[in-house]
């Protein structure tokens, strides 16, 4: 049985500026194998900041969603982290972009991206 990265992991201090107060980011591990991301399917609030926490248990893999502005190579033995802010809500569908073997085409992950409620995050 495959190893399952856990999808929420320890949240990581961020400071804004000087006098800020430290909040909360949250690490989505996010496992690329041949021909699946694991977990396949994250939700991100609207404006939350999250880091990204990639790994390949196999080949160079890619995670590509242009309209959140992700473009980045997993290669396996190097963990990559990615930040980012999901502007907009909605549905996106991220997809490896690197060829990894005759299921390539099957190899895609769902971001869903929440509307932040009126005084949330």
């Amino acid at each position: 049985m495959a190893r399952i990265a856990l999808a929420l992991m320890a949240a990581l201090p961020v400071v804004a500026g000087p006098g800020a107060r430290a909040q909360e980011r949250r690490v989505v591990a996010v496992t690329a194998k041949r021909f699946e991301f694991s977990p396949n399917q994250i939700t991100l609030a609207q404006g939350e900041t999250i880091t990204l926490r990639l790994e390949s248990e196999d080949v160079t893999h890619g995670l590509f969603v242009r309209p959140l502005g992700i473009d980045v190579d997993i290669a396996p033995g190097k963990p990559t982290e990615l930040t980012i802010t999901p502007p907009k809500a909605g549905t996106y569908r991220a997809i490896c972009d690197h060829f990894c073997g005759a299921g390539h085409g099957g190899m895609k992950m769902t971001i869903v991206v929440e509307e932040r409620a009126a005084g949330g995050i």
